[in-house]
């Protein structure tokens, strides 16, 4: 009798020096995903750290500076918040025209359960001046850019409502695990509904600011150009789109007639899912799909499925379309930009049926 080998999904590699990978979308099973299937964004290599000897410093326009170890900071009451974190370029190489950068399919997102302390907490331990306008939260990988000569951390502010807000977290578990080191581990702040530029790894300080911070990866990277031949309009990219991928079948994939499921998953920055239509004529006429509402509540993306029984043979165009509580739609097209952010059109796959 013949044994077979049990084969496991691995992520699809971008490029490895950083190295970014995606999540094989159509092996997403279910809400909080294993750290080995989690995408991997880098700007740069991963740095060198030591837990036992980690500090995080709180300094800038406070009363009481701070110098947190790892141990103060797990005395302090935790939140964990299940949480979709979406790679603002995900989805970059459906841009027509295209657009420069790394060409990530449809893969550079997932979720699980991140447990942490409140920032809002350790802030307010820290005492917050008076004319506070942002916090800035650095990262330990550093590196060079093309664009520029000196080298740099990879360092990003929040606003300070977005801070202060009490689900915006300094975790230091994933999946009731320490967070993996390619994840962020000791700590990694998390910013619900926003995209996952905000959410910085490997912390090494946070300070605050009564000004706007102007590093690299806050004015030049993560802002939407919508001309191509200047920078005018220009606007920071922050909440998440609404969104949704159909994870099954997959695109071009040929199937027999009779009955087929498919499945997939929706996301929105602001508020929460409430419709997915299917189309299976290239968008003429629209059908609800089965949404998972159990799920339909905090910041992580809900399943959805679709029965559909095919008899003639032909080949086939399905398109998903999510619609959310504050009434926003997938649009037909996306809103294209220089850098490719943010692409969050009705997703659209071709099928055979034999």
């Amino acid at each position: 009798m013949t044994k077979h080998r049990k084969v496991k999904p691995y992520l699809t590699t971008r490029s490895l020096l950083p190295e970014n990978q995606e999540t094989p979308i159509q092996f997403i099973n279910d809400d909080s995903m294993e750290n080995q299937l989690f995408y991997r964004r880098n700007h740069f290599s991963y740095p060198t750290l030591s837990y036992s000897n980690y500090w995080l410093p709180i300094t800038g326009l406070v009363s009481a500076p701070l110098l947190l170890s790892i141990q103060d900071i797990l005395q302090y009451p935790s939140k964990t918040v299940e949480v979709v974190l979406e790679c603002s370029g995900d989805k970059r190489n459906l841009f027509e025209p295209k657009t420069f950068g790394e060409q990530w399919g449809k893969g550079a997102i997932s979720q699980g359960i991140w447990r942490g302390v409140p920032l809002r907490t350790l802030l307010e331990l820290s005492g917050i001046g008076e004319g506070a306008k942002e916090v800035v939260v650095e990262g330990y990988d550093y590196g060079s850019r093309t664009d520029l000569d000196e080298v740099y951390t990879y360092t990003r502010s929040l606003p300070i409502e977005k801070a202060l807000h009490p689900d915006t977290i300094i975790a230091y578990e994933y999946n009731n695990q320490p967070i993996p080191f390619k994840h962020g581990y000791p700590l990694r702040l998390i910013v619900p509904q926003w995209y996952a530029m905000a959410s910085v790894k490997w912390i090494k300080q946070i300070s605050v600011i009564n000004s706007n911070f102007t590093g690299p990866f806050q004015t030049i990277d993560y802002m939407y150009y919508p001309n191509k031949d200047n920078d005018l309009d220009a606007f920071p990219v922050t909440t998440i789109n609404i969104n949704s991928t159909i994870q099954k079948p997959l695109d071009m994939e040929i199937l027999n007639t009779g009955k087929h499921s498919i499945k997939g998953i929706a996301w929105t920055g602001k508020g929460v899912i409430t419709k997915l239509e299917i189309s299976i004529d290239g968008g003429n006429t629209w059908r609800n799909a089965d949404i998972s509402l159990g799920k339909n509540v905090g910041y992580g993306w809900v399943t959805w499925s679709f029965e559909w029984t095919i008899l003639e043979k032909g080949e086939y165009t399905i398109i998903s379309r999510a619609t959310d509580s504050f009434g926003q739609i997938q649009p037909l097209l996306p809103f294209w930009n220089e850098k490719g952010y943010g692409h969050n059109a009705i997703d659209k796959i071709q099928v055979k049926v034999e």
